[in-house]
């Protein structure tokens, strides 16, 4: 927002510096960002004498006149009709940069020297006259800047306002913080109306079909009006800030909506279909030129004022071409309304609009201006236009506002604030920006905000009034109690931490990617129609297509990580996450979430060096991560099994094992199908796993236990068996293990064949068992004895023979 301090001066009798204004203001929670000087400029134009003038040798129409501005005098060539000898006037010296940006600088007319510029008081900003010279009284002195000479001074204020602070996006909003800070009245526009005649019903009327976007709509009408620029006064007030005069009618729309924060428009009367208005939904793919030429399509849910035909304006964002304010217009529809903040906001971002207008509306306007800043727009037009009111104005108010009652405990506001304020303090302070008190008992107050705060619902509200107002710097700094007691950390949080740093030790990388992925993630994962992983929840208001929906595997994020490293030659890659997936229970409820760790492999197994050839890696370099994590974690009871082909949606059939412990799933580990890698835009095998992470947190072992190193060697058989090919290594050993012999200490895979002289359908699997005693060594025939009866056990339970 940006604030001239003459105009403020008009609501306001400030008498306090510009600085101190500013830091005030800044106290009070509005930010001031700049404090500039507008006339600035002037400071390097003075009061200068012409002493002596004389024709342009090269040109009839410019004289060369000699100016003196103070110990010295000049050359400037001047064109201006009413320069003579004695004229004192401004004159803009080399360096002086005017507000449209036009610098001034040493130069050479038709062959003449001319060292500065003598100005009209339009050149500089100060009056419309522009047919000659600035007339400057005698009495001043030569060469002194004509801002101290003729005491020009306007501090402009830039106040970064939050969202929440709508009312004060007007210069009356503004004076009324500044009245409540600096204990002066505010004084408000009169509201004189001009003579009028007629009956407005008999010319127009307004109909609202959609009062739930529009709960307000005033207009009044003016006709007999002559379109012509502003009055100087006027130009003069939305210049300061930054706003480009463009005739009386829009130039009146813009001062009111600075001056009292309601966005106004202007309608030519004669260009309304049947001279009426219809607020409504705009049509399925309706089109509309706005103002500024283009031509837009309007979504179906955008609110539109029209005519008894058409569309002419997007309701609070901007007015149409075809209802625009032109030179031969002579009856003008004035609008004030209340538009919905949500449906206005929707409106713009769609359209790609952002206006002063909508600026306003988005934020939320008082309702109960409307009426005020419509008279206030109409009085002036009357007056600046030479134009006539028609009596009365319509006012269609289907849904009037309500406003709050709040309950205000002094003592708790005291409590939250670290204040000591007394009742008749924040009674003083509330009552100063206009909320309603009335005084319930010594402790409670029952407040009442006026309807220009639309941020004010709640005491807390009420509170952080009461602290901007008594001045955030005059609250004491306080200190916690910080309670000597300690607690252990969380222990989920700890084991998940020790999980990440024995990932990092293993040689893995942490990813951590969005919680929201593209919609046809479980599409590329291929994953089944049935598959729970498709109950995913959407994103109300996404940031891109790209992230529509919350993810329901981290699977995704790691391929697209992947995918990134690939592009920038990064073949070699192993990351891991550790987060949450979300499964939708309906959009109106929270979503299920679990915690997940996946990691991927893609690239060399063994890095190359110097005396190394590169090792591709494979699954079984993935599965011993996973093993020896479960291992380090605690996990006992671990076993692989290979995955059936149904459930091999985004892994190889055959290449991929599920994860078990104690007989339940814990996740899967396989290799990337080609198909997948396809669609991720991947060209070399990639090995995936996934893990629950709550079976790990509730299983981890904190506390290890040591055994002694073994006093006794060990001894070792080897065992081959012929067994079906379905029969999997894994469960082999698991029931090897189940058997209990004590006398095993390990037993391992030495090598699976398949092929000649193994008959068809059969596979060749070598195990190695080691054997050792704690208490004593171990001699041939008691190791054999064991051996034997663990190879009968095998082969009767798998069915198994032994080579021949």
């Amino acid at each position: 927002m940006i604030v001239s301090l003459n105009w403020l001066n008009e609501y306001i009798a400030i008498d306090i510096s510009p600085a101190a204004l500013a830091d005030r203001l800044t106290m009070a929670g509005l930010e001031v960002e700049a404090v500039t000087e507008r006339f600035q400029y002037l400071n390097s134009v003075v009061v200068g004498r012409i002493i002596s003038t004389r024709p342009h040798p090269n040109a009839d129409k410019l004289r060369l006149c000699d100016v003196r501005i103070g110990d010295r005098t000049i050359s400037v060539v001047c064109g201006a009709p009413n320069a003579k000898p004695d004229m004192k006037a401004p004159c803009a010296l080399p360096g002086t940069i005017f507000p449209n940006s036009f610098e001034i600088k040493k130069t050479v007319i038709r062959g003449e020297i001319s060292e500065g510029m003598l100005c009209s008081e339009a050149e500089l900003g100060l009056g419309p006259d522009k047919s000659g010279l600035m007339k400057l009284s005698d009495e001043m002195v030569d060469g002194t800047p004509v801002s101290r000479a003729l005491n020009i001074s306007d501090t402009v204020f830039e106040i970064g306002l939050t969202p929440n602070r709508p009312d004060c996006l007007s210069f009356l909003g503004i004076a009324r913080e500044v009245a409540a800070i600096v204990g002066k009245p505010l004084r408000r526009p009169e509201k004189k109306m001009p003579q009028t005649y007629g009956r407005i019903a008999d010319f127009t009327s307004v109909t609202i079909e959609a009062p739930d976007l529009c709960p307000r709509y005033a207009a009044r009408l003016i006709t007999d009006i002559t379109i012509a620029p502003s009055p100087f006064w006027l130009k003069e007030r939305l210049l300061s800030i930054g706003l480009k005069p463009i005739n009386n009618v829009v130039d009146v729309t813009n001062f009111v909506m600075m001056e009292l924060g309601q966005p106004l428009h202007a309608f030519d009367f004669d260009r309304l279909a049947e001279n009426r208005i219809v607020v409504r939904k705009a049509r399925a793919n309706e089109l509309f030129h706005t103002l500024d030429g283009k031509e837009r399509r309007l979504a179906d849910d955008t609110l539109m004022i029209c005519d008894g035909q058409k569309p002419v304006a997007v309701a609070g964002v901007m007015g149409g071409v075809n209802s625009e304010i032109e030179t031969a217009t002579t009856r003008v529809l004035i609008e004030s309304a209340y538009f919905n903040p949500v449906s206005i906001r929707k409106t713009a971002k769609y359209l790609g609009l952002n206006t002063e207008a909508s600026h306003r509306f988005e934020r939320g306007v008082d309702p109960e201006v409307t009426l005020i800043a419509l008279d206030r727009a109409a009085r002036l037009m009357a007056e600046i236009g030479n134009g006539r009111m028609v009596e009365g104005f319509i006012d269609e108010h289907p849904t009037p506002s309500s406003l709050p009652t709040i309950s205000l405990s002094t003592s708790r506001a005291n409590r939250y604030l670290g204040t000591d304020l007394d009742q008749a303090q924040i009674v003083s302070f509330l009552r100063s920006v206009e909320f309603a008190v009335e005084i319930k008992n010594s402790e409670t107050l029952s407040v009442v905000p006026p309807t220009f705060r639309v941020d004010v619902s709640r005491p807390e509200d009420l509170m952080e009034e009461v602290a901007r107002l008594w001045g955030y710097n005059n609250i004491q700094t306080t200190f916690p109690k910080i309670s000597g007691v300690t607690t252990l950390p969380n222990q989920g949080i700890s084991i998940k931490n020790q999980i990440k740093d024995m990932m990092a030790g293993y040689g893995f990388s942490e990813s951590i990617s969005y919680s929201f992925v593209a919609r046809n993630s479980c599409d590329r994962l291929r994953l089944s129609q049935t598959d729970d992983r498709r109950r995913m929840l959407d994103v109300l208001n996404p940031i891109s297509e790209e992230l529509a929906v919350m993810r329901t595997s981290l699977v995704p994020g790691l391929l697209e990580t992947m995918s990134r490293n690939l592009a920038h030659q990064i073949k070699n890659l192993k990351i891991f996450e550790l987060g949450k997936i979300f499964f939708s229970n309906g959009q109106d409820r929270q979503p299920t979430e679990t915690e997940m760790l996946a990691g991927l492999w893609t690239g060399a197994g063994i890095d190359m060096t110097w005396h190394d050839t590169p090792v591709a890696c494979d699954f079984y370099d993935l599965k011993g991560v996973v093993e020896d994590l479960l291992r380090c974690a605690g996990m006992e009871g671990v076993s692989f099994s290979q995955l059936p082909e149904t459930s091999c949606f985004y892994t190889k059939a055959g290449h991929s094992a599920q994860i078990l412990h104690e007989g339940k799933v814990l996740g899967l580990a396989g290799e990337v199908n080609a198909e997948v890698l396809s669609d991720f835009n991947v060209r070399q095998p990639t090995f995936i796993f996934e893990l629950l992470v709550s079976p790990i947190l509730s299983g981890f072992k904190e506390n290890r236990m040591f055994a002694p190193i073994p006093r006794f060697p060990f001894t070792d058989r080897d065992i081959t068996l012929i067994v079906d090919n379905h029969v999997q290594a894994g469960d082999i050993l698991e029931k090897v293990k189940w058997f209990g012999e004590k006398l095993m200490e390990d037993i391992r895979i030495l090598n699976v064949y398949t092929g000649s002289p193994i008959p068809s359908g059969k596979k060749s699997i070598s195990l190695r068992i080691v054997y050792r005693s704690y208490s004593e060594t171990l001699s041939d025939q008691q190791v054999n004895r064991v051996h034997q009866q663990l190879t009968d056990r095998i082969i009767q339970e798998f069915n198994a023979t032994l080579p021949v």
